[in-house]
């Protein structure tokens, strides 16, 4: 501790020394000397008593007894100090007190006469010099408490500015008159004004009307208040939380800590649902009209034009969807999906626009964002669009050609930087005849048409698709299946799929489900596969026949594997086998052949 603050204990030193007259030296609790004056200056940082704390010297037992001493004849005293017994220094006598710190001894300050005047000196006045060197000891702990206070407290704000810098939120604190007297770099950018400009203004210039003003007045804090100012020409669109400070049960000031409502909303997104980070390669499908419309798709997905894809429910719509956002200059913004028919029509207004707080009854407090504020950055994919009542119609074609939105409830509006993909399964453009869409509007998402065709358009692509989810539901619900009989295959090819890929999908997953032996077949295809559109009545006896004969070979093929397993297949072994199986040895090598089983 005393070497930390060795340059206080020099000035202490001196100071004691200038006063009394007299030689002054200070040592640490390991025998070190500190500071001194005289002959002892010269010695600072080598050891006293040789630097043996127990061995009964003075500084050692000043040290361990935690009292104060005084030697009247040092050159007598055979416990004073090995220096003085050997004649290597000329101290007569010396007065010294222990230097207290927390309840601990931290050193020693000593009063040493080298002459007959100052032993004299000591000797009649050893009293007032022993109070007055306890007072100086008392000077120099305090003196180091303050310092270490002072190191303690730097370091403390050091620390505090370190975390405050290391926040990823902007962090905001005024004073008691509401000026502004910390701001993190976070902050800094967020308002786009430099520190300088900011500390020492009142909070109420950047951010007008600012509820941190009331924290003050009421001492009640608030979390995670959606706030929205404008400073030129620049608006700011924060989540606030602000807290008082508090000192000696007074209110003395706030701190705010804040982020972009765009960043928030990003962050809900992500936590709250499924990234579909697809890309085209995942779409699957060999057939030229997929592969067109694939093409089509890569070259629109690098601008911002609004995209319209038409098709059936279940081809693919929504992938397509994903995988053109995925592939733009948005994939690391939000792709918010809104189902247009899923929602009820009574709810759909809030859930696009969002509302504001205390809108309609129910309504949360602080509000809600719509998908649109939520999709800012990123896509928003409006499915279903042919299902929008006509008077959502209106509001989504003021958001198109304002890219604004204002919440229900409210007068505000929020700037959003959104690109705009729907889909329908539906004939918009004879919807418009039948003015049951806008044609304006259906103009404004018509910009780029894409067309996902039909399952039964590319039937090539089905034996594709079927090996895809065989693997994938083989995979989900563990099961040893290998393959589907060529009977399953034909039906699949030969079937129109009204429901496209999402009921092929469906129909392998209740398949494997179904199936207990390692290939499917016809048995366990969904009914309305077998039934509808199959084959005439003689034809389905034949696939019967067929479909047996297919279970037999399997079966023969299955007995022979395992007898070569259990024989081995050595000549020896094939004759125990033919034997076993009641043929004759060419039979059974014919049989081999046939199951293309191999048996050397």
């Amino acid at each position: 501790m005393l070497r930390e603050y060795q340059h206080i204990a020099q000035e202490v030193s001196e100071a004691i020394s200038a006063a009394l007259q007299i030689e002054t030296e200070i040592v640490d609790d390991t025998m070190t000397i500190i500071a001194g004056t005289g002959k002892y200056k010269a010695r600072i940082n080598m050891k006293e008593e040789n630097g043996e704390i127990e061995a009964g010297y003075l500084y050692g037992r000043v040290l361990q007894t935690r009292q104060s001493y005084f030697v009247e004849d040092a050159p007598s005293d055979l416990s004073y100090d090995p220096s003085v017994l050997q004649g290597e220094t000329e101290e007569l006598a010396e007065l010294c007190t222990p230097i207290h710190y927390n309840g601990k001894v931290i050193g020693v300050i000593g009063l040493i006469a080298f002459n007959e005047k100052q032993r004299r000196t000591l000797v009649n006045n050893r009293l007032p010099y022993l109070t007055f060197v306890q007072r100086m000891s008392d000077l120099l702990a305090g003196k180091i408490a303050e310092q270490t206070a002072i190191r303690n407290w730097e370091k403390t704000y050091m620390q505090l500015e370190t975390v405050i810098e290391s926040i990823h939120e902007g962090i905001i604190a005024i004073d008691e008159h509401g000026v502004i007297t910390t701001i993190n770099d976070t902050a800094e950018k967020l308002i786009q004004l430099d520190k300088g400009s900011l500390i020492g203004t009142p909070i109420d210039r950047i951010w007008s009307d600012t509820p941190m003003l009331q924290v003050l007045q009421s001492g009640k804090g608030y979390i995670e208040q959606e706030e929205l100012y404008r400073l030129g020409h620049h608006e700011m669109h924060f989540i606030v939380t602000a807290r008082p400070i508090r000192s000696n049960g007074e209110v003395i000031g706030v701190v705010a800590s804040f982020r972009r409502m765009a960043d928030m909303r990003r962050l809900a997104y992500m936590l709250t649902n499924e990234h579909k980070d697809l890309n085209f390669s995942q779409i699957l499908g060999k057939s030229r009209s997929l592969s067109l419309i694939i093409r089509q798709a890569q070259q629109v997905a690098r601008g911002t034009s609004n995209i319209l894809i038409t098709g059936e429910s279940g081809t693919g719509k929504g992938m397509l969807a994903a995988a053109i956002h995925s592939s733009s200059s948005r994939s690391t913004g939000p792709l918010i999906i809104v189902n247009c028919g899923a929602i009820p029509e009574a709810l759909l207004e809030s859930e696009l626009f969002g509302y504001a707080g205390g809108a309609f009854t129910g309504a949360k407090r602080e509000g809600k964002a719509g998908k649109f504020e939520l999709a800012d950055g990123g896509t928003i994919f409006l499915d279903e669009i042919g299902d929008l009542p006509l008077h959502l119609q209106v509001k989504l074609l003021h958001v198109l050609q304002s890219k604004q939105v204002e919440r229900v409830g409210s007068n505000k509006v929020v700037n959003i930087n959104i690109r705009v993909i729907s889909a329908t399964n539906k004939n918009l453009e004879e919807m418009v005849r039948n003015k049951e869409f806008r044609e304006d509007l259906y103009f404004r998402l018509n910009v780029i048409p894409l067309h996902m065709p039909a399952l039964r358009e590319r039937k090539e692509d089905i034996p594709l698709l079927m090996d895809y989810f065989l693997a994938k539901y083989r995979e989900t619900f563990d099961h040893p299946l290998l393959d589907f009989t060529p009977q399953v295959k034909q039906l699949f090819i030969q079937y129109p799929w009204p429901g496209n890929v999402r009921e092929l999908e469906n129909a392998i997953e209740y398949a494997v489900n179904m199936e207990t032996s390692e290939y499917i077949g016809t048995d366990s295809v969904p009914l309305r596969i077998r039934n509808q559109n199959g084959p005439e009545p003689e034809e389905q006896s034949d696939v019967g026949t067929q479909l047996l004969k297919e279970q037999l070979k399997q079966f023969e093929k299955n007995i022979l594997q395992d007898m070569l397993r259990r024989h081995g297949r050595s000549v020896e072994a094939k004759r125990t086998i033919a034997e076993a199986l009641g043929v004759g040895l060419a039979t059974l090598y014919r049989k081999l052949e046939e199951h293309r089983i191999s048996h050397s």
